[in-house]
């Protein structure tokens, strides 16, 4: 239980999300410059393709894999101190991933000409489907074999394993559209897919010593179920996510205009971009330690609370940086045309720090194997919450009613958390906790309220002076937390 105390320091939970969101951030600057070659080499049509294969390829991966990647983290997770054990979680969560990654690729496989048409509007595209099938086969594997790792805490090799894959990809695709044009498109794909599993799976086994297991139906019946039970929890979580979103972007073209939608998501993608690499980290990092203690609600609150104090000293900084510099970036990342979405991106901005408060309290039910609790709390109320609140407060106030409603959505499920986990599993802040919690809230808030003075010049001074407090304040405080464990 040594390795799990050191773990769950404040210093390795400092460790695992500068390390996590630096890979985060790494794999975003890939990402960007891939998409640069790709707007050179096969300019805006090359681009179109690219997305709508993208697309259908993440689709298929989301309904074929079942759920089973964070299902998987949690069992491999509860159970890593006993070989026994992980040694038949491993066997029995390699079939079913395997499985899986067959399902994706036959479905993209059969269905390729319809697919074709469904996507492009004729069967030109049939063949780059079919190819498109060994892309999603090696992309469910690699996810599955980061979700070992990501399951048995293996920091250092799951993020080099990121880098090392996503740099191969680079290197061997972008040759590919120079050569090949948008016909280079689905061949880029397989190498990055190919190319991450590679190093997934070799990290896999350099790092974890398992027992070979024999897959037994009868015997390893229970197991299976049980990580499909979960995995289509989070699945049907996940779907009913991506519907409320369709049906709030379908409210605002209804009730407003296609310009809005355009300005809503543009809006929505700079902020998740810009503080998304500490949800990132902390789904990759945060989540096995919980569960590995979840049995224990004394340590499972001290590893809570640890959390939610390291969160409110990294977000608040960049939450008032956000605010304080958020005509720079909208400039930087979109155009001109695009700052009208100002005071939504700041509204945003407060939205995500309530968000970040809740997020680890949010995973204690998981973690504690109540998927029921689970499911009704982040699938169905969080999710009806946001649609019922964002459809009437964009009818009253426009596009900041957005805004508004993350504020209120954020507000309402970090209190509803609190109250359902302080009575079911004894959960509750302690001082610390409750001071860090306060810091970041009325930091926010005042930053959040200094963008609203009349005089611009006073509203920029003052954004910036409380974006440098936080930014001091943050260091300090890390840095006695440290110090104190």
């Amino acid at each position: 239980m040594a390795v799990l105390k050191d773990e769950n320091s404040y210093k390795s939970i400092l460790k695992g999300t500068s390390i996590f969101g630096g890979v985060q951030v790494f794999q975003i600057l890939l990402a960007l410059i891939r998409g640069k070659f790709v707007a050179i080499l096969l300019g805006p049509a090359g681009m179109g393709v690219a997305a709508l294969y993208t697309t259908t390829a993440n689709t298929l991966q989301q309904f074929a894999s079942l759920g089973l990647n964070l299902a998987v983290v949690k069992e491999v997770a509860a159970n890593r101190d006993e070989r026994q054990k992980i040694s038949t979680v491993f066997a029995v969560a390699r079939r079913l991933i395997v499985m899986s990654a067959l399902l994706g690729a036959c479905v993209c496989l059969l269905f390729s000409p319809l697919l074709s048409r469904w996507t492009f509007g004729d069967d030109a595209h049939t063949f780059g489907f079919m190819l498109l099938a060994v892309m999603v086969f090696f992309a469910i594997s690699s996810a599955g074999e980061m979700s070992l790792l990501q399951g048995m805490h293996e920091v250092k090799r799951l993020s080099k394993a990121s880098i090392v894959g996503g740099l191969t990809g680079l290197f061997v695709g972008v040759p590919l559209y120079y050569f090949f044009g948008t016909g280079g498109i689905v061949p880029a794909m397989i190498v990055l897919s190919l190319s991450t599993f590679l190093f997934y799976s070799s990290s896999v086994k350099k790092s974890i010593e398992v027992d070979k297991v024999k897959f037994v139906w009868s015997s390893h019946k229970p197991l299976v179920m049980k990580l499909i039970g979960l995995g289509l929890v989070l699945m049907a979580g996940s779907l009913i996510g991506t519907f409320t979103n369709y049906l709030i972007n379908l409210f605002v073209r209804s009730f407003g205009s296609l310009d809005d939608v355009g300005l809503y998501q543009a809006a929505n993608s700079i902020t998740n971009q810009y503080v998304g690499v500490v949800f990132s980290a902390m789904a990759l990092d945060f989540f096995p330690r919980l569960t590995a203690i979840a049995g224990d609600n004394e340590k499972m609150r001290a590893v809570v609370n640890r959390q939610i104090e390291i969160v409110s000293l990294i977000l608040t900084p960049l939450v008032a940086g956000l605010i304080f510099t958020a005509p720079v970036i909208i400039r930087l990342l979109l155009t001109e045309s695009f700052m009208s979405v100002m005071p939504l991106m700041r509204w945003f901005g407060l939205g995500i720090l309530l968000r970040g408060l809740n997020y680890p309290m949010g995973y204690i039910a998981f973690a504690k194997d109540n998927k029921r609790l689970f499911f009704w709390l982040e699938g169905v109320f969080g999710n009806a919450l946001n649609l019922a609140v964002s459809c009437v407060a964009y009818y009253f106030f426009g596009l900041v009613g957005l805004g508004m409603s993350l504020v209120a959505c954020s507000l309402t499920a970090y209190v509803v958390y609190y109250i359902l986990n302080r009575r079911l599993y004894d959960y509750g802040y302690d001082r610390q906790t409750t001071v860090s919690a306060a810091y970041a809230v009325t930091a926010g808030v005042t930053a959040f309220l200094c963008s609203y003075i009349t005089d611009e010049l006073a509203a920029y001074v003052a954004m910036g002076a409380v974006f440098v407090a936080t930014c001091v304040v943050s260091i300090l405080r890390i840095k006695r937390v440290i110090i104190r464990q």
